[in-house]
């Protein structure tokens, strides 16, 4: 845990960060790239949402009791 930690970047490091990435793309393209991954994101969380709600439906047909209707 203490590894990931030393890993992470410090506010300089996000800083020089953040003007690499203003250098690279420049100013116009920055917003059309949030919005993306903006919608990447959402789209992401939209398949995770309907995968768990596949799964407790499967879970409950299995869960639901046998019928004796025979």
């Amino acid at each position: 845990m203490t590894n990931l930690i030393l890993l992470m970047p410090s506010g300089t490091e996000w800083i020089i960060i953040a003007v690499i990435i203003l250098l690279l793309f420049g100013g116009k393209k920055i917003p059309e790239l949030m919005r993306g991954l903006g919608k990447g994101v959402k789209s992401f969380k939209e398949g995770v949402n309907e995968a768990k709600e596949e799964i407790n439906k499967a879970k409950d047909e299995i869960d639901e009791p046998v019928s004796k209707d025979r």
